[in-house]
């Protein structure tokens, strides 16, 4: 906490002055050469927080100004460079690690109210009764009328309680369930088999325990009766993760040369990623599906099997992210998230703001059927970023540019597609996805023709 205006002032002059230490190579030099241009810029900073502390129409911490004004100059650097705050940084950590603690449901705001997708099977609320479509009014007797905050508040030290107040359809009165928190596993993989020796893996973020998913999903039925002869990898609507998961995700199907390169300004940022020979080989054909939901590291699979020839990849172009962050840990539990690189397929495509495009063009999704009026392939990429990277350096469109209008994407819309998509996957209800069918149809032409060939 700061104790006056003039030492906040002097707090941001120096955080401004450090942040240009750190973040511009040589930047002492820089300052020595240049330290009346930057003297000039810190005063008039300097003069603008004094300003809006001492004349802004509403009182305002020192220390939240002091927080916007640090990620008003990372964010505009590009639409993934971010400072983290300590909550939003806890939150990142659970997204990758794969757990949490917590009650075990998916939510979602709908109808101004908290509304239950799915309890996820075995966790508290699953086994104390919580269904899909219940509202969810309170929490600890607290009323819920910010997604955020009900979700922070439903998760806990492992072993506590909470309570939690419903609506429930066909009930005249709230209902409360009394629950003990647990640790909550967050799966990032599923799989089935489509038709005997034709299997399914949709894999929807790359976390850190991703790739261990994937392996015993893929041993599973590679030793079933028969034994696996085609593999549907389903990436549509994944957004990326780990980096180091989608190299070694790749690497389960590639047994050598190049999966991808990163170039970076510094030479440490510089990296070319190589594929290793398998134990077991995965030689079997392949379709890769995805979609304008496609991104990062969802890109850097599809990318690599698609320059190494050994998948066909069927959708529709991904979104285009095609650059790498790294985290970088600041005091007091802040985090710095900071584009350090661009990423390169093994061809040496940078697919930054332009995409992977499909071998087959297959725009049709049917999962469920309420939603394919939503098959217009209208994704918000990231062209449509402000500020947003070009595939090579030194050619960035002017920061002028407006931030586009947000879009409906599929499979994020409503609680019932997205019940959907975190329900158990079957047979049945994949192949009424058109996308699926297709690959399922190349996969089998493709094993007929070798036989014939054979014969």
């Amino acid at each position: 906490m700061f104790h006056s205006r003039n030492a906040s002032r002097w707090v941001m002059v120096g955080i401004v002055a450090l942040a240009i230490a750190l973040f511009v190579p040589g930047a002492y030099r820089n300052l020595s050469a240049d330290k009346e241009e930057a003297y000039q810029s810190l005063k008039i900073f300097s003069d603008v927080l004094d300003m809006v502390e001492k004349d802004y129409v509403d009182q305002v911490e020192s220390k939240k100004l002091i927080e916007n004004a640090i990620q008003g100059m990372v964010s505009g650097l590009d639409p993934h460079s971010s400072l983290l705050t300590p909550e939003a940084f806890k939150e990142l950590q659970i997204d990758t690690q794969g757990e949490f603690t917590g009650i075990g449901i998916h939510v979602t705001m709908r109808d101004n109210l908290v509304t239950v997708i799915s309890p996820i099977e075995g966790t508290p609320a699953y086994n104390a009764g919580i269904k899909a479509g219940d509202k969810i009014i309170k929490v600890n007797n607290t009323p819920t009328d910010n997604l955020t905050e009900a979700v922070k508040r439903m998760r806990g030290p492992k072993g506590t309680e909470v309570t939690i107040t419903i609506l429930r359809e066909g009930e005249p009165k709230p209902l409360e369930f009394k629950m003990v928190r647990d640790l909550i596993p967050i799966h990032s993989v599923k799989s089935t088999i489509l038709q005997p020796g034709y299997g399914y893996v949709w894999v929807t973020h790359f976390r850190e325990n991703t790739t261990e998913d994937v392996v015993a999903a893929l041993e599973k039925m590679e030793k079933a009766d028969p034994p696996l002869r085609g593999l549907v990898l389903d990436l549509r609507d994944n957004p990326g993760g780990v980096l180091d998961q989608a190299i070694r995700i790749s690497d389960l199907f590639i047994d050598d040369g190049v999966i991808m390169t990163s170039k970076g300004r510094l030479p440490h940022h510089t990296r070319v990623y190589k594929a290793t020979k398998n134990g077991p080989p995965r030689t079997y054909p392949m379709v890769v599906l995805i979609n304008g939901g496609s991104a990062s590291a969802s890109e850097i699979v599809a990318g690599a099997l698609q320059d190494d020839k050994r998948a066909l990849i069927l959708g529709s172009t991904s979104f285009g992210k095609g650059s790498v962050q790294a985290i970088e840990n600041l005091r007091d539990g802040y985090a710095l998230k900071l584009t350090i690189a661009r990423y390169y397929t093994p061809s040496g495509r940078s697919i930054q703001a332009k995409g992977v495009e499909p071998d087959i063009a297959v725009t049709h999704q049917i999962l469920p059927d309420e939603v394919a009026e939503l098959d217009k392939n209208s994704f918000f990429k990231e062209k449509d970023l402000a500020n947003h990277l070009n595939a090579e350096p030194g050619t960035n469109e002017p920061a002028t540019k407006q931030k586009a209008p947000e879009t409906k994407q599929p499979d994020s819309d409503t609680a019932e597609t997205i019940k959907s998509r975190l329900s158990p996957l079957t047979p049945d209800q994949l192949l009424k996805d058109s996308q699926v069918r297709r690959a399922v149809d190349i996969l089998m032409g493709y094993d007929m023709f070798k036989k014939l060939g054979n014969g």
